[in-house]
């Protein structure tokens, strides 16, 4: 469909401007501070690293709102200096829990064993605890991390 027929054309450069301008917002941002926005996230440098497949997947673990913002601060640090997956995201407080929000780690394959327990570990050596893997296809099991 052309413009003219009123579908409307799709504007990649503004929605890359957005995601940055998200991104440099995300770099300051606590989640106790925020109701509106839901998820606050922190991405891998650029480098040498695998990209996502469609098999990725995410270790989660919920914590206690009071918590959540030291969790994060640990967390998005190690993503910054990609020791970490190749996206790491914390929830806000939201409508329907404001007792606990929920911290993921993304990695890029569930499929890579050895890339999924060297997350989990590494979030285990921050002092989190009861971690859950979950990958993005049903095709792999959860992993509990405790």
């Amino acid at each position: 469909m052309s413009q003219d027929e009123g579908s409307p054309e799709i504007n990649l450069d503004l929605i890359q401007m957005v995601q940055r301008a998200r991104m440099l917002h995300d770099q300051n941002a606590r989640p106790s501070d925020y109701s509106a926005v839901y998820w606050i996230e922190a991405n891998r440098p650029d480098g040498d690293y695998p990209a996502p497949t469609a098999k990725a997947g995410e270790w989660r673990v919920t914590l206690p709102a009071a918590d959540v913002d030291a969790a994060w601060e640990r967390v998005k640090a190690l993503t910054a200096q990609g020791e970490l997956g190749y996206k790491s995201k914390v929830s806000t407080q939201g409508p329907s829990n404001r007792d606990e929000r929920l911290l993921c780690v993304r990695t890029y394959d569930a499929g890579d064993r050895s890339d999924v327990e060297r997350v989990g570990e590494a979030l285990r050596a921050l002092g989190l605890t009861g971690l859950t893997y979950v990958p993005d296809k049903g095709d792999t099991p959860d992993v509990t991390g405790n």
